[in-house]
């Protein structure tokens, strides 16, 4: 029956299907790949064809046929989808499997309004050719399929109405490279994009999504994260709406400062009405957030940052949550509670939380984030003024409820505000730390904007890359791969556009990078070490200083060729102080790695040349960047051999890498007894990293008795967070299956998770 069925070409005509063609290019995709059969992905084919198939049909067909064979037991099947994948993709962008010259592609891509026009001045067609020379177009056969379809879904440039492929995986890597290196000296940039290029395309370091779908093209704006802070008036709402309107229509994910609006029945215009408070304009953020879907790469997202002594509190606590109407609900935002060392001691204590408007206590606001003893006293003194609107909650019940919406909605986050600002790059006097961003890895100074075109507003924007740990076989590959992406991400500030005055401020003088880390777990099961017994901290320790010490050295090296940024005297680092001066001293009780890189004479730089950037480290969750590197997230460990990702595209499997080799080595998210051990590993990365971490909590509710997480266990966690000097807590996990309601917790419980030692903070 086969034989007679016919097929409709790419080009229309119709001949009868070829089934040896078939079976030519399967074997093809299986070579060199250990336990996949290429007669059962057949097998499983052909019972989906039928008369008339489309050429284009019968590639997606046998692509997912081979992708549902992969397994942990079968995971070279992730390899022989891919190369179908990418093969049916060449095919769509060029119409054939060989990719055409560089120089021809790109004239072609300029022609379309593909790629940025400038991409042709840049460079003469010698350094075309050049660049062609040492494009290996082979390494796209090392995507696993789960990646192919994340880069033919975000990363590609097409035509997403109608689903057509412009180009392939090396070109987006070479001209990634060339346009970020275009300003640099002729007799130098070819080693330089050389470098990058094969960093990149061989997943050594790995790019975030505005980076990967945006350079090259005429969109020019590559910050992932933004962070906007609102003041207490409507200009400056009206303002930060148009602020995040602009940005996520860029692809930006959004931090909003909030924390500042008044709470509701406060008075206005001297008494002549009352304020609305803070709900109405958190829906107004909704709105702006929603708006826009950048451009079909990832939807709109923010997270609203206030802190825990607002008025409003435990009213913005649940807005979240399932229950209560639309009009007491915000639900498509996320939350970040602020909270400081003072809160923490009176619910140690068994005291009492105040409440205030921040419209109503002059200063404290701003000094909860510069100055922590000011801010004790400031607090304490309001507390005792009967002329001022407070309410009065007991530390124990606030702190309940907030760990309880952070368990059944997964999304109310943490910010310790002081360590942010006692452990940061910046000099809280000069530059507070007052938020961070929508995956809480940030910690950049904001200023309230008054107006779209105010020049004394600050945006922040932090532009990202990361580090893939599994690729790492000696740590003093941090120095190259760190001069690569200083280099790479400080010309981006340059290269981009600026869509608001204060973002280019913020940006160009202060130059801010976030460099991170991908594949840690299995960085983690390669050197034979796990999560929860302790084996990691000193593995952890060395890794984290080699990388915070050669970005340190780059961005050193880079203000030596280019000057300081011009907002260098801001920071600590100016002061002379770095993260391993400012960390909680607690590390030291857990982990006795000493420091093994030379601080003295780099210290000595620093203070001669300064730094080209304020900012050189954030460990984020790289989400999706990750799995285009075949990668663990971050620093996350994974929650099965196969990760399981739900896409526009249907079910992508995804195998942890090196499994059958290392099935005994890695430690499965669910296997993991609590969340110390994880923590700990968090507090030794957070002694180097001038930023924060995407630091997560996870809760298996079958592990306690009647399948209830605690309250005793969550804010013993919570406590020993903030002991380790942990600057942010993202989500809280909880296992599949789970109840959301949590037990009862009495005043005894602060007494036992005192005794564990958590309350010494």
């Amino acid at each position: 029956m086969e034989n007679s069925l016919f097929v409709t070409k790419r080009n229309g005509n119709k001949e009868k299907i070829n089934l040896d063609k078939i079976h030519k290019v399967l074997n093809w995709a299986a070579k060199g790949l250990d336990n996949v059969s290429v007669s059962q992905v057949e097998l499983r084919s052909r019972i989906q064809f039928y008369n008339n198939m489309t050429t284009i049909n019968i590639h997606e067909t046998i692509i997912k046929a081979a992708a549902d064979l992969i397994s942990q037991n079968t995971p070279d099947y992730q390899y022989m989808s891919a190369r179908l994948a990418i093969f049916h993709l060449r095919k769509k962008a060029y119409g054939k499997f060989e990719p055409p010259m560089l120089y021809e592609h790109v004239k072609n891509m300029v022609y379309l309004g593909k790629y940025d026009e400038n991409l042709l001045k840049y460079y003469s067609y010698e350094e075309y050719l050049h660049m062609n020379s040492f494009i290996d177009h082979c390494r796209d056969m090392n995507f696993s399929y789960a990646a192919v379809k994340q880069l033919e879904g975000k990363y590609l440039i097409q035509n997403r109405t109608t689903g057509k492929i412009y180009e392939s995986a090396q070109f987006l890597y070479i001209l990634i490279s060339a346009c970020l290196f275009s300003k640099y000296p002729k007799d130098t940039r070819m080693d330089y994009i050389k470098r990058f290029y094969d960093a990149i395309s061989t997943f050594k370091i790995s790019l975030p999504t505005p980076i990967m779908s945006g350079v090259r093209t005429p969109t020019r704006q590559f910050s992932s994260c933004v962070l906007i802070e609102c003041d207490d008036n409507l200009d400056s709402i009206n303002a930060t709406t148009s602020s995040i309107v602009k940005y996520v229509s860029q692809r930006a994910g959004i931090g909003i400062n909030a924390g500042k609006i008044r709470a509701i029945g406060s008075p206005i215009r001297n008494g002549e009405a009352f304020h609305t408070g803070c709900i109405p304009f958190y829906k107004y953020f909704q709105s702006a957030v929603k708006s826009c879907s950048q451009g079909g790469v990832r939807g709109g997202a923010a997270t609203i940052f206030y802190p825990i002594w607002h008025f409003e509190v435990e009213s913005l606590l649940v807005l979240k949550n399932n229950r209560g109407i639309e009009e007491n609900r915000v639900r498509h935002l996320d939350y970040t509670v602020q909270i400081n060392q003072l809160m923490y001691k009176r619910l140690l204590l068994g005291k009492n939380i105040t409440l205030f408007s921040p419209s109503d206590v002059p200063g404290l606001y701003e000094t909860f984030f510069s100055d922590q003893k000011k801010f004790k006293k400031m607090y304490i003194e309001y507390e005792k003024n009967k002329k001022i609107r407070k309410k009065r909650i007991k530390a124990l019940d606030l702190f309940s409820l907030i760990m309880q919406e952070r368990t059944s909605t997964g999304r109310i986050y943490i910010q310790n505000v002081d360590h942010c600002n006692s452990h940061s790059a910046f000099n809280p006097k000069l530059s507070p730390i007052k938020q961070s961003n929508l995956c809480l890895e940030i910690t950049l100074p904001t200023t309230s904007l008054q107006n779209i075109y105010d020049k004394n507003g600050e945006i922040a924007l932090c532009t990202l890359s990361a580090f893939n740990l599994g690729t790492i076989q000696n740590l003093d590959e941090f120095k190259e791969l760190s001069i690569l992406s200083v280099r790479a991400l400080d010309e981006i500030l340059d290269y981009q556009n600026y869509p608001i005055l204060a973002a280019k401020k913020s940006s160009v003088s202060r130059r801010s990078l976030g460099i991170g880390v991908i594949n840690f777990a299995y960085y983690l099961a390669k050197n034979k070490v796990r999560y929860s017994d302790g084996s990691a901290k000193n593995l952890t320790h060395k890794t984290f200083e080699a990388m915070q010490y050669y970005l340190l050295d780059a961005s050193c090296q880079l203000a030596k060729e280019k000057g300081a940024c011009a907002l260098f005297h801001q920071t600590n680092y100016y002061l002379g102080k770095f993260p391993i001066d400012t960390y909680k001293k607690y590390i030291d009780k857990i982990c006795n790695e000493p420091l093994h890189l030379d601080w003295i004479t780099l210290r000595k730089k620093i203070k001669k040349y300064g730094l080209r950037n304020s900012t050189l480290s954030a460990l984020m969750p790289s989400e999706t960047s990750s799995q285009i590197s075949n990668a663990t997230n971050g620093i996350e460990p994974p929650r099965g051999f196969v990760s399981i990702k739900v896409s526009k595209d249907g079910i992508l499997r995804q195998v942890v890498p090196e499994y059958k080799k290392l099935k005994l080595q890695y430690e499965l998210l669910w296997d993991i007894p609590n969340n110390i051990g994880y923590l700990e590993l968090a507090g030794i990365m957070q002694k180097f990293i001038d930023q924060s971490i995407s630091v997560n909590t996870h809760y298996d509710p079958k592990r306690f008795v009647n399948d209830k997480i605690p309250m005793k266990q969550l804010l013993h966690d919570l406590l020993l967070s903030y002991k380790l000097g942990l600057k942010t807590l993202y989500y809280q996990n909880v296992h599949d299956g789970s109840k959301d309601d949590q037990n009862v917790i009495s005043e005894s419980v602060i007494n036992n998770i005192c005794e564990s030692g958590a309350c010494v903070i």
